[in-house]
C-alpha cells in the first residue's frame, strides 16, 4: 500500500526544522510536528519512517501524523507547523459586568413579600421579570454571586443598616 501523502523536504526546510528542534524553548506541539516531518521525510536525505513508527516514537496517534502530512502537502510548510485558526468565533458573552451589578443590587434589596431573604431561584426569576436577560438559570445566578463572594445566608448582605448613635 503506497502512502497517501508523501513528505519531501527541501534542504532549507530540513535545516529550519532541525534548528527548531534544537532550540531551547519551543511549543511542545510545534516540536512534535517538526520532529514528525523530519522523520516522515521521504526525500534523499530523510529517513522516511512509516507513519506507525513515527507515531509510536513521538507518542501521538497515526491519524495525527496523517493529518500533519496532508496539511504539509496541501497547505505548505508553515501551515503544518502553525496552529490552525478556529473556524467558529468564540462564544458571545451574555452575562457581563452590568448584569452582575444589577444582580448584586437586586440581592442587596429587600426580599419579596412572603420571603425572609432572597434565594438564587427567586433572584433568577426576578432578573428575567426585570429583563436583565431573556433567560437566567439559577446556577448562573449562583456563579455570579460566588464570583463576587456574596452570601445570601450571611447575616449582613451588604445593605446599610441604621447606625446607632453614641450617647454624649
Amino acid at each position: 500500500m503506497s502512502p497517501r501523502y508523501r513528505v519531501t523536504l527541501t534542504e532549507e526546510e530540513r535545516n529550519e526544522l532541525e534548528a527548531l528542534t534544537k532550540r531551547g524553548r519551543i511549543e511542545a506541539r510545534k516540536f512534535v510536528h517538526a520532529r514528525a516531518l523530519l522523520l516522515c521525510d521521504a526525500g534523499p536525505d530523510g529517513p522516511g519512517w512509516k507513519v506507525a513508527d513515527v507515531a509510536a516514537a513521538l507518542g501521538v496517534t497515526s491519524r495525527s501524523i496523517e493529518h500533519l502530512k496532508k496539511r504539509f502537502v496541501e497547505e505548505g510548510f508553515e501551515a503544518a507547523l502553525a496552529r490552525k485558526a478556529s473556524d467558529k468565533p468564540p462564544r458571545e458573552v451574555i452575562f457581563d459586568g452590568a448584569f452582575e451589578a444589577k444582580l448584586i443590587a437586586l440581592a442587596c434589596s429587600e426580599a419579596p413579600a412572603g420571603h425572609q431573604r432572597w434565594t438564587v431561584r427567586l433572584l433568577a426569576e426576578k432578573a428575567v421579570e426585570l429583563k436583565f436577560a431573556d433567560t437566567v438559570s439559577h446556577m448562573t445566578v449562583q456563579r455570579a454571586l460566588k464570583k463576587m463572594n456574596f452570601s445570601l445566608t450571611a447575616r449582613s448582605t451588604g445593605k446599610s443598616r441604621p447606625k446607632e448613635t453614641r450617647p454624649l
